[in-house]
């Protein structure tokens, strides 16, 4: 694509320099410029992209956008905010691959990796060639891409959809993280429904406050970027965003909704319910538990049928899915206790994952956890008091310490869990946790390793090894049955 044309199609406020020099792809990282891009330079949080111009050139870029003229001989293009031009630059190089999709966005602190799967699951049972980007990953036509960010980057982001949409992919699911909202990574994007789960305490060491974090996830529902919003009316902020959306329905466990669900009953495999699909009733069957599966299970159901499936599809679909991955999904067992592990990393999030796990609890009901080092640290002791009061004993561990000392995180947690009981331990190290709480366990006790779900590496000190609570829980019971055996 030529320069002159980019610049004209995102309304640059002026540009410069040879507008036939034919522009090969778009970048805004200097580390990862190819020849023939176009780099986008910006103010971030800690650096400016301008600084970096210059290195981006010697590199093979062969054009910049800017904020600000730059004494480089190199066509440019000024820009109001590059960081919003970022997207719209991606946007018309790829062809406006978010017009050939419909798009279906899901914010929310817990559940939006679950309910993308869900709903994700009901198009495939639908036959409807359907993709899914979010934590675990990039998903569509046999295709699957290791995650890097919930949201990814708007380059990136831009550039899958125009292979989804060459892939022949008619609808995309994608969780919009509370960051994305903020940076405007999913600025531009028309999406068909929005999606709210729920809003509980994260991500507080960036959002300052509550209202601050609402406010940044608020930005999917508002304009006419949400065509339709699906909201959470059993979550405070869900009825607030009412207010909100042009268009907007309900669903709900504990008030009047447009969907809701009776008759729940929760097995230690699953669930069973039946649910009030605007005024149609049908049984569903999940094979997770816990009534905030149930609630996923329904914001899913909901947008399939807005979309237009009928509820026995939606059914099949959502019976069809056997787990998501890390996401109180059960790891093993061993003396005949059941071992889950979970994602969950907010107060909240491990309330109900313990709740969810405790009617299928004959003896202890054992947590362990930690929390993340160079992030929220007000949720810590939070946490902490989360496992004191739905937990028998806690085991407090390392999860990724990043740059802070793992001891000093455990010790913010434990004033969250002392004043409420002595049923606790510390160990350091999180493999050897693991096998602590396995060697405690009796038959009918349940232990829930949470914090990490599905990662595969443990961040310490900038280096991400290679780590996972289900190979640490399979490697552990191999060896004891090797023991045993022997």
């Amino acid at each position: 694509m030529l320069f002159a044309a980019l610049a004209r199609e995102i309304g640059a406020k002026e540009w410069t320099g040879n507008g036939e020099t034919e522009i090969g792809g778009i970048s805004a990282d200097s580390k990862h410029v190819m020849e023939g891009d176009l780099f986008v330079c910006f103010c971030g949080e800690e650096n400016d992209g301008h600084d970096f111009a210059a290195e981006a050139v010697a590199c093979g870029a062969v054009a910049l956008a800017v904020e600000r003229k730059l004494p480089l001989d190199v066509p440019q293009m000024v820009v109001e905010d590059g960081r919003r031009a970022t997207g719209m630059l991606a946007a018309a190089f790829y062809g406006h691959p978010e017009k050939k999709l419909k798009l279906v966005g899901i914010t929310g602190t817990n559940g939006k990796t679950t309910t993308a799967h869900m709903l994700a699951a009901i198009f495939r049972a639908a036959g409807i060639p359907c993709g899914n980007i979010g934590t675990l990953g990039v998903f569509y036509a046999n295709k699957e891409i290791a995650p890097e960010l919930t949201t990814p980057d708007p380059v990136f982001l831009y550039q899958i959809l125009a292979d989804m949409a060459g892939c022949g992919v008619q609808w995309a699911v994608m969780e919009v993280s509370a960051h994305a909202l903020y940076f405007g990574k999913a600025d531009g994007i028309p999406f068909e429904y929005c999606i709210f789960t729920n809003l509980t305490e994260d991500h507080l060491d960036f959002f300052g406050d509550m209202e601050r974090y609402a406010a940044a996830k608020r930005r999917l529902f508002e304009g006419e970027r949400c065509g339709c919003a699906i909201l959470n009316f059993d979550d405070e902020e869900g009825r607030r965003l009412a207010a909100v959306a042009q268009k907007s329905v309900s669903y709900a466990l504990e008030n009047p909704s447009d969907v809701f669900a009776v008759d729940i009953e929760e097995g230690q495999d699953g669930c069973r319910y039946i649910i009030n699909l605007f005024d149609e009733l049908y049984e569903i069957r999940l094979h997770m538990t816990g009534r905030h599966n149930v609630s996923n299970s329904m914001a899913a159901a909901e947008c399939a049928k807005l979309a237009g499936i009928p509820v026995p599809v939606i059914a099949e679909g959502l019976s069809s899915l056997e787990k998501v991955s890390g996401r109180l999904e059960k790891a093993g067992a061993y003396r005949g206790a059941d071992i889950y592990v979970d994602f969950a990393h907010t107060p909240d999030g491990l309330e109900k994952s313990l709740r969810a796990l405790r009617p299928h609890c004959g003896g202890k009901l054992i947590c362990l956890f930690g929390c993340g080092g160079n992030r929220d640290a007000q949720k810590r002791p939070l946490m902490g008091e989360a496992s004191a009061k739905n937990a028998d004993f806690t085991v407090l561990t390392s999860d990724n310490p990043r740059y802070e000392d793992p001891f000093d995180i455990i010790l913010q947690i434990e004033k969250g869990v002392s004043p409420l009981t002595d049923e606790y331990v510390i160990v350091v190290d999180r493999e050897s946790a693991i096998e602590y709480a396995v060697d405690r366990l009796a038959a009918g006790d349940v232990l829930l390793v949470a914090g990490k779900g599905g990662e595969n590496y443990q961040e310490i000190m900038g280096v991400k090894h290679i780590y996972s609570d289900f190979s640490a829980i399979r490697g552990i019971l191999r060896d004891k049955a090797a023991e045993k055996d022997g």
